[in-house]
């Protein structure tokens, strides 16, 4: 009997929106089911008293693919923003990510030259031949100083463990500059869209039927029956009734506040790297759209928090004991006939949105290639 819909794809983030696009585009019939009462994910945004809030956090698009850049301008206009978050420790003000500016202001250097002197007789004290974990894995990049003041706190809020337990890989994505340059990202593009988020998987889901406040695996063989194949970008392992346990992952929670001021830290993202703060950042979402200003501002508080059942999944982690997990769930996915797996959740894997985008073209160039 001929099925209501070619594909049923669950989840209308980023991967799945684009999957759902292309299908669409394509001429199949396809429908999108989705958890939350919105669309679009975590890059979900909102617009609150004339800004555009990041709900989940923020999110900046960056890529050197230019193939990418221009898939995603198809749907919005691309505002210049720069990341260039900063670091508040102990009431002073540090620009990231680690450069001369930083530098400078730790040390009093002025030059690459002085900078690689202090750090390097910090590294050379501290003598870690082969780092095991991510404390060593920083101090060998960066000096004890700034592993004190700038990474330890921060990063064992983010994580809920010692740096000691954490494996020396988490750091190593951390740019190290000796020049001036608060650039975060080495991308070649990089910018927010106009008008927020959402706007795009609009677009993307435009002419596609898409059911809000569905959960997939509560009605797993309803939906099933609509449809010829599924494109599945939840938690692998809730999709197979963690049936060898739950994959670790770390969850986030969020305080947002409006304010009834033009600014409140002049800034769109300010890291706190103090243990004994409670959250690990702010973000003031006016920031994130250069050269406009409110009369309101808002700013979101965010916790880093130990991942339950139930709770949104943010970050894997990505240790020995959950990539043999993870494993043993893919080899059940390899097998499933007209039932595939992406996203962030399906893989198990933490991905930038440029990335998203390109395994989601991918994964349909593949599924309409059988």
């Amino acid at each position: 009997m001929k099925k209501n819909y070619d594909y049923l794809i669950v989840g209308s983030g980023l991967f799945g929106a684009v999957a759902a696009y292309e299908l669409n585009k394509r001429g199949y019939k396809v429908l999108v089911v989705e958890k939350r009462p919105n669309i679009a994910g975590n890059i979900y945004t909102e617009e609150i008293e004339g800004i555009q809030v990041h709900k989940y956090g923020p999110h900046i698009f960056h890529t050197s693919n230019k193939e990418t850049w221009d898939y995603i301008n198809q749907f919005a206009k691309f505002n210049s923003y720069i990341n260039m978050p900063i670091a508040y420790y102990k009431g002073k003000y540090y620009n990231l990510p680690f450069n001369m500016n930083t530098f400078h202001q730790i040390f009093g250097v002025n030059t690459a030259e002085e900078a690689r002197a202090c750090i390097e007789k910090e590294i050379k004290t501290a003598d870690i031949k082969e780092p095991k974990n991510l404390e060593e894995k920083a101090i060998s990049m960066v000096g004890t100083t700034i592993y004190e003041m700038l990474i330890k706190g921060y990063t064992q809020k983010q994580w809920g463990k010692p740096c000691k337990e954490l494996p020396a890989s988490i750091i190593s994505r951390i740019p190290v500059r000796y020049e001036y340059n608060n650039n975060y990202f080495n991308d070649t593009y990089q910018g927010i869209p106009i008008g927020g988020y959402t706007q795009i998987i609009e677009k993307m889901l435009d002419g596609v039927e898409v059911r809000l406040g569905v959960d997939y695996l509560e009605h797993k063989n309803e939906l099933n029956s609509l449809a010829d194949s599924i494109i599945y970008t939840g938690e692998i392992d809730r999709f197979y009734d963690y049936c060898y346990g739950a994959l670790e992952w770390r969850s986030l929670r969020f305080e947002e506040e409006i304010i009834d001021k033009s600014d409140f830290q002049g800034h769109a993202v300010v890291n706190y790297t103090e243990y004994e703060v409670p959250f690990t950042r702010i973000a003031e979402h006016q920031y994130f759209e250069p050269g406009v200003k409110h009369q309101k501002t808002i700013i979101t508080k965010e916790y880093s928090k130990t991942w339950s059942k139930g709770d949104e999944a943010y970050y894997p982690i990505n240790n020995q004991k959950n990539s043999e997990l993870y494993a043993k769930y893919k080899e059940l996915a390899d097998k499933e006939n007209g039932v595939f797996f992406g996203g962030r959740l399906g893989t198990y894997s933490y991905y930038n949105m440029d990335v998203v985008i390109e395994k989601a073209l991918q994964l349909v160039k593949s599924i309409l290639a059988k």
